[in-house]
This record gives structure tokens, sequence and C-alpha cells, in this order.
């Protein structure tokens, strides 16, 4: 019943103002204290799977998306980062929100659906599963092809509703978020509640192997090549991954380019609710 009200969401535009935008293999968790962020939010999910995981008793909210690479170990580190936010609350519960995925051919999404719950079940603690729309509860089928019903969502913090949600805004930092995670990046934290800042890095990586290669291909190839699930990304994949490919043969050394300092690169929200780069001889 939940997913089918969920699927029934004509998707929301969430502005930036106000939001923390997770990617592929990032997560963020914070309280309705947060005076910069009131939204987490992804999206682009197709056969990933985007993971709240929020505590009642101290409203501590975290996001997550999900690909299957180390899902027991993603499970353990979104758990701990919640349980730091409520550990002197004693009551509430924690639940799970899972959402993303479809019936795709070589059945990622439902191998991934089956690691979330085995690894949540392993947890010491109980977690009550509140929304499950994940593979067949979130698949569409035309002309026999499948997609997903919903790409993306977001949580609101302070009143912990979940819904339906596209972002025109995925910053900052895009590309070099998204080239951390083609470089074979493990789940990451992006996010400091206590100051309120989103930390970037310092990441690191060598060049990466065949990028003219990739820049040359034609749209098709790159979208055969290196989707999960070709038919069924939404249309601006091929020209992220351009931009990401492009973004890595700019950088090949980022500890050079990037990170001379080793330090991450620290935003916080300004007076309008957007990001803002913070020197970081000022913390």
């Amino acid at each position: 019943e939940k997913a089918k009200l969920l699927r029934s969401q004509p998707a929301q535009i969430v502005e930036p103002k106000g939001l923390l935008y997770v990617q592929q293999r990032e997560f963020a968790v914070t309280t309705p204290k947060d005076g910069s962020v009131s939204i987490l939010g992804s999206d682009d999910a197709t056969t990933c799977h985007i993971v709240v995981l929020r505590h009642t008793g101290s409203g501590a909210t975290c996001l997550t998306h999900c690909d299957g690479s180390d899902t027991e170990a993603e499970v353990s580190l979104i758990m701990s980062a919640v349980k730091s936010f409520s550990n002197s609350t004693g009551c509430g519960r924690l639940e799970v929100h899972l959402v993303g995925g479809f019936n795709d051919d070589r059945q990622l999404s439902q191998k991934l659906t089956n690691q979330l719950l085995r690894a949540f079940d392993l947890q010491p603690e109980d977690i009550h599963l509140v929304t499950f729309c994940v593979t067949e509860l979130n698949d569409r089928e035309e002309q026999d092809i499948h997609f997903p019903i919903i790409y993306g969502i977001a949580v609101n913090v302070k009143t912990a509703e979940i819904f339906h949600a596209t972002f025109p805004e995925k910053g900052p930092d895009e590309d070099l978020r998204s080239a951390h995670v083609l470089t074979g990046a493990p789940l990451t934290n992006i996010y400091d509640a206590k100051t309120e800042q989103l930390r970037i890095g310092p990441y690191f990586w060598g060049p990466f192997p065949h990028v003219d290669f990739w820049l040359e291909q034609d749209d098709a190839q790159i979208l055969q090549n290196l989707s999960t699930s070709p038919l069924a990304e939404p249309p601006h994949f091929v020209s992220h991954i351009r931009s990401t490919l492009t973004f890595l043969k700019e950088h090949p050394f980022p500890s050079r380019s990037l990170f001379p300092d080793r330090k991450p690169r620290i935003y916080k929200k300004n007076e309008e609710g957007l990001w803002e780069q913070v020197c970081s001889d000022k913390i």
C-alpha cells in the first residue's frame, strides 16, 4: 500500500535552497535541529536503491544511495551514523525506507534488495521496515522494456516526509564526486551535521584507464558499456558520464590539482540557503 501511494505521486522538483544532494556511494546524516539543511535527496537510481534510515526519537535521518558494491559494510556505516545522534534518546525506534530498482534483465535490483534486507536483518537492533518500494514494486513496462517508476526521492528532515523527487541542482562539485565513484570509491560520509558543513574529499586516484578511448566513443557505446541498465537510464546519463570522464582526464592526479594541501573542499549554506565554498584556512 505504501509503495503504491509513493508510486502514484508526481515527482516534486526540489530546489537547491536547504537541500543536501547525495550522490551514488555517498551518505549524509543530520537532525531536525540542523539550521542549514532541511531536505536530503538523491536520484538517478536505476538498479541502485536509495535508503533512508531514521530514528523516531532523535529525528536523526540518514540518506544514502547504494549500488551493491559492499552492502553489509554500508549498512553498518549508516547504522553507526544514525545511532551516534540517537544514543541519549531513550524513546523512539529505528525505521528504514527502501526505494529504487526495477525488474532489470540482469536481476541486479533483485540482488541489491536481498542484500539490503539481509544486512539490516543482521543488525543487533530492531529495525522497522516502513517503506518498501523496490524492484518489482517500482517497475513499469513499456513495449516489453522495463523501467523504474521512481528514480529519486527526498526526505524532509524536519517532518520525516518521504516523497518522489527530482533535483535540477546536484552540486556542489558534481563532477568531482562522480569521478570519485567512477574510480571505485567506498561509501563516503559527506556531511558534518555538528558544524553544518559539506565536506568533499580529499580524494585520490590515478589516471583513469583508457579515458581517451571512452571519450571518443559514441553515445550508444557509452550507454551500453558504462551502465548497469542501458535501456532504463535517464536521458542525461551519457552527458553526465562524458562530463565525469572529461574531469578525470583533466585531473589524472587529484593530489596535485585538486587537493594539494590534503584538505577537504568545505561548503556551508549562505543566507540564501545555497552552498558556498569556505576557505580552509578559516577553519
